[in-house]
């Protein structure tokens, strides 16, 4: 039994714990800067390395005006943080007597928890989840798009998209009741964001992508596809370390507690599968085409990690492994699936490794959760357990999270990117585009001849 004396230092220690992740998080938008920057054209560092950072502080401005009040505004406490209960207001429907929340209604701009240091933690904590999320498409629009366009999107996904889903996830919306409402598991189960984060990046990124268009001789007339390799493999290759790194940050830290004993589970299963995903892609590739290929090893190494971020806590290390090692397939599948079959230009393969591996990571909870933990998730009671392990339902509601991802996510952010197009317009000229992003978007240049 804890000694009640001591629930103040526990407490304390724990919101040190939540800031001290987000911080790590936070560091993942340098990772993130030099891998797409990488896997870029030199004549459009610039551009790509400033679109990473600039979604950051325009992102955290949307988010604290509107975001994180659309996205937690209906949920009044973490239980973890001893948070006293906040005004909280969820705009919901009622449906046969079920309760589906739709969006929070209060805590815009931090107002009614100016005051409430463990609420403000949490925001921290959430505001570099959603730059996380908002950096994707940088990647999958990289080299044609218009920096303008960018900054509108910027403020689209920080105050609107990615928040409204994360609340029907993580916000007590309809997805986490769809357990307590038809007896589907726990609802939809997220640890720390295969859906919510990756895959609502990932599913923007393709809607982005359709609306502006490939880059000039990607796609030839002929129907053949022109070769633009990125010109730094180093730079990307330690974007990806870093990433790594920060991603312990991500998956631990989303315990929002240094109390809980899976900490350490969590650490070796996000370990676990990026090592098989990154092994995985690296072997597959050589065999297949004869040369060990680094662009492809970085990207399975990250799908492992995409796809162990829902299950993390739930699974067992086998599956860990598992997970990672099916995450680089579906890379190594859908990366050449999106640019041959769909005609779609992803420069960094962002559409496969966030929205590919996003939704195989929330559909792994439904399969592999083991009843290990998870009792009381989305306020039902018992441990989380997937299909192999008893529990079908839970299969049900994480398939129910990902269609409504790839169908809503994909809905509004194909209708916004479309309406700006009419607009402004989402991409810059040919000129621009055929002469580098640096020198006419920019009036800068990454490496200036010496």
């Amino acid at each position: 039994m804890t000694d009640p004396n001591l629930a103040p230092l526990a407490q304390a220690l724990d919101l040190v714990w939540l800031l001290a992740m987000g911080f790590i998080v936070m560091f993942m938008q340098v990772g993130f800067a030099m891998l797409e920057t990488g896997f870029t054209r030199a004549r459009n560092a610039v551009h790509t390395m400033a679109m990473n950072l600039m979604i950051y502080p325009v992102g955290v401005l949307g988010y604290f005006l509107v975001g994180f009040g659309v996205m937690y505004g209906g949920s009044p406490s973490v239980p973890s943080l001893g948070v006293e209960p906040a005004p909280v207001h969820e705009v919901a429907i009622h449906v046969a007597g079920a309760h589906f929340g739709l969006f929070g209604a209060t805590k815009f701009a931090l107002v009614e928890v100016a005051h409430d240091p463990r609420q403000l933690a949490l925001f921290l904590f959430a505001a570099v989840f959603m730059d996380t999320a908002g950096t994707i498409p940088t990647g999958a629009m990289a080299e044609r798009w218009k920096l303008s366009a960018f900054l509108i999107y910027a403020l689209f996904m920080s105050m609107l998209l990615y928040p409204l889903y994360g609340n029907w996830v993580w916000g007590g919306g309809f997805l986490a009741e769809l357990g307590t409402a038809f007896g589907w598991g726990h609802g939809h189960v997220d640890f720390a964001g295969s859906s919510v984060v990756h895959m609502t990046g990932g599913v923007t990124a393709l809607a982005g992508s359709l609306v502006v268009g490939p880059r000039l001789g990607k796609f030839r007339r002929d129907g053949t596809i022109g070769i633009m390799p990125g010109h730094n493999l180093p730079m990307a290759a330690i974007g990806t370390g870093i990433l790594a790194f920060g991603w312990f940050g991500f998956n631990a830290g989303s315990t929002l507690t240094g109390r809980d004993p899976r900490i350490a589970l969590i650490a070796v299963n996000t370990l676990l599968a990026s090592a098989t995903g990154a092994v995985t892609a690296l072997l597959y590739v050589w065999n297949r085409h004869k040369k060990p290929d680094i662009g492809m090893f970085c990207n399975g190494l990250l799908g492992g990690l995409v796809a162990i971020t829902a299950p993390c806590a739930f699974v067992s290390p086998a599956a860990a492994a598992l997970i990672g090692l099916m995450a680089a397939f579906v890379v190594v599948w859908l990366v050449p699936f999106v640019e041959q079959r769909l005609r779609v230009d992803d420069p960094v393969g962002a559409i496969a490794v966030h929205g590919g591996c996003g939704a195989w990571g929330a559909l792994a909870v439904g399969l592999f959760a083991d009843g290990s933990s998870g009792d009381g998730w989305n306020g039902v009671r018992g441990p989380v357990r997937g299909l192999l392990f008893g529990d079908g339902g839970q299969l049900v509601a994480q398939l129910a999270g990902v269609v409504v991802n790839a169908v809503v996510v994909f809905a509004l952010a194909f209708g916004f990117f479309h309406a700006l197009e009419r607009l402004l317009g989402n991409r810059v000229s040919a000129e621009t585009e055929l002469s580098g992003l640096d020198a006419l978007e920019m009036g800068s240049d990454a490496y200036p001849p010496g």
